[in-house]
């Protein structure tokens, strides 16, 4: 086939659209999914003499735009197919799991994974055409939970799993499924963590925060440096060109600064000593330092 066609979602911004930009000059023909369409113009404007972009309206909960970019995909693929699907959409939400929203939650899991599943469930037709490649956008967190990082790295658990299921599902038909684990990467989901700590604390209850925002808020401290280190979001889309470029591409991929420290940690140590080392990296309280202290609403 002369043509290539991908699609990435979750392109507006960070990983997503720095793949886009990367599968564009690397001459695939990229359907890029964003839920603006001031998003997709300017990533048609970046990719403007460097390759060939197609936004497409697509928020990966909504039912009725999985079903519109469908018919838009086939229509312009025809039979060539589709050769690549990126399942990078997703949201984070952070704080501490006793206080998080359980409607914050179930919306964390319906974009991050059951987003994941009808986007795929859509596009396999035409991922046989071609014995497409899925890639799936995980986490480090995965491997590596991280305090107040959850349910966030839940979901992304969710997705390690689901992809390391339909890669045997998909084999017979040789569509191949990799799973991509970032780790410490520079998007503007930085910042926005950031400008969203005094937002969480403030929505926590009087009890909440008593509890919680002295911890939270030396975590956040702590984590920001390092997050403001991590890799640009370029070695991410590096990684799924050559995925999708190799014979025989691995099943898995760690990427980012400190991504396979992490993952060797997680591996050899003991859970108390790994979870010794991430007290000192976020500047926790040590286990039962607080357990005398009272809060308001107690006895």
């Amino acid at each position: 086939m002369s043509e290539r066609y991908a699609l990435v979602t979750g392109a507006s911004t960070g990983m997503g659209r720095a793949t886009v930009l990367r599968l564009a000059a690397d001459g695939y023909r990229v359907f890029a999914g964003v839920r603006k369409e001031a998003d997709g113009q300017a990533l048609v404007r970046d990719a403007a003499g460097r390759g060939d972009v197609i936004p497409v309206m697509l928020d990966v909960t909504d039912a009725g735009q999985i079903a519109a970019a469908v018919e838009t995909v086939t229509a312009r693929v025809g039979d060539a197919g589709l050769a690549a699907l990126v399942n990078n959409a997703g949201v984070g939400i952070f704080g501490p799991l006793e206080l998080a929203p359980l409607e914050s939650i179930r919306q964390q899991f319906e974009v991050n994974v059951t987003g994941q599943v009808a986007v795929t469930q859509a596009f396999l037709p035409l991922l046989r055409k071609t014995h497409g490649r899925i890639v799936m956008i995980g986490s480090i967190g995965d491997r590596a939970a991280m305090p107040f990082g959850e349910p966030l790295g839940a979901s992304k658990a969710a997705i390690a799993l689901m992809a390391e299921a339909l890669r045997q599902e998909l084999a017979p038909w040789d569509v191949k499924v990799i799973l991509i684990r970032p780790a410490s990467i520079q998007t503007e989901a930085v910042d926005k963590f950031e400008a969203d700590a005094e937002k969480a604390i403030a929505s926590f209850t009087d009890e909440g925060r008593a509890l919680y925002a002295d911890t939270y808020r030396r975590m956040v401290t702590a984590a920001l440096p390092r997050l403001r280190r991590g890799s640009s979001p370029d070695v991410v889309a590096d990684t799924i060109a050559g995925v999708l470029a190799a014979r025989r591409p691995r099943t898995r991929y760690l990427v980012g600064k400190d991504s396979r420290r992490l993952a060797a940690l997680s591996a050899v140590l003991p859970d108390r000593a790994f979870d010794a080392i991430r007290r000192r990296l976020f500047d926790l309280p040590a286990p039962g330092s607080l357990a005398r202290e009272s809060y308001r609403g107690t006895s």
